[in-house]
């Protein structure tokens, strides 16, 4: 009786700190929605449009719609940027 309890606790233990692992990979990136905790984070256009596109890829499952459609504005503003820096000189 006692191992089972022992066994059933453990799981239950176990159980806990996976989700935690897999919630982080399912975390907001505070930083590319509202700007927040980003001290001390410079990234290249390239990197910023791969960050974007893999927060807009969570979806649903981790942001709200309002929050997607902000992702999915900041997105188009960056490849813009990317295309006016890659215009040729006048």
């Amino acid at each position: 009786m006692k191992k089972v309890s022992l066994l059933l606790i453990a799981a239950f233990v176990m159980s806990g700190s996976v989700s935690v692992f897999a919630m982080d990979n399912m975390s907001k990136d505070e930083c590319l929605l509202m700007s927040k905790n980003c001290k001390d984070q410079v990234d290249t256009i390239q990197q910023k449009v791969k960050k974007l596109n893999t927060e807009i890829k969570k979806g649903k499952k981790v942001y709200t719609t309002a929050e997607l459609k902000t992702l999915q504005d900041k997105l188009k503003e960056t490849n813009d940027m990317l295309d006016t820096l890659l215009k040729p000189g006048k």
